[in-house]
């Protein structure tokens, strides 16, 4: 069972209205457990003392990370829109909790840590490490969506970065484009170093 301490920190992974709620344009299946399984994550993190962090995607009406314009993904997150709000249904830390916005110029967003530029592939830190750093975080508990792209993305970045990172299985889902994506990604992300806590399927 995961335990946090000062030295930890929980980083909430885009549990935003597109992502999951059934009503999403990118809904993804099993998303009110990982809300359920989130906040008993972030009522644990505050009784031992640990920082939480929210990501959020906040992406323009137009970029070429959607579809629309020659991208992977449905439109989705647009900054300011009912989508790219984070789930009511979420708790959110005493004091709020810090949220790191990524996206909002059109990148791929897909890590917390980091967002890639979907034309020329340069990519820019965002300010969660140093969030980290300022609260002399060494350990990194990752969750929520999804599993198989921001969850991964940002737990493999936590570990290039020197973070000791666990992903909690019960409180991450996957979009499976095909088939076993999510499995896929958890298995990369412990040969890269991180723990997997395994509960519900991912």
């Amino acid at each position: 069972m995961t335990r946090f301490d000062a030295r930890s920190a929980l980083i909430v992974v885009d549990l935003q209205n597109d992502f999951a709620d059934s009503r999403g344009s990118l809904a993804v299946r099993g998303a009110d457990r990982v809300v359920a399984a989130v906040n008993e994550l972030i009522a644990a993190a505050e009784a031992g003392g640990a920082p939480i962090f929210y990501t959020q995607d906040w992406h323009p009406e137009r970029t070429p990370h959607f579809v629309t314009d020659g991208g992977l993904w449905p439109v989705h997150c647009v900054a300011d829109t009912w989508g790219a709000q984070l789930h009511p249904g979420l708790r959110r830390a005493a004091g709020g909790g810090p949220i790191v916005r990524k996206g909002a110029n059109g990148e791929d967003g897909y890590s917390g840590f980091t967002m890639r530029d979907a034309q020329s592939g340069e990519e820019r830190a965002t300010e969660l490490e140093g969030l980290l750093r300022e609260r002399g975080v060494e350990r990194v508990v990752v969750v929520g969506l999804a599993t198989d792209y921001c969850v991964k993305a940002t737990a493999l970045d936590a570990l290039a970065l020197g973070f000791e990172t666990t992903v909690v299985t019960r409180a991450v889902a996957a979009v499976n484009l095909e088939a076993g994506d999510g499995e896929a990604a958890l298995a990369e992300l412990a040969a890269a170093g991180a723990a997997i806590e395994r509960g519900a399927s991912a």
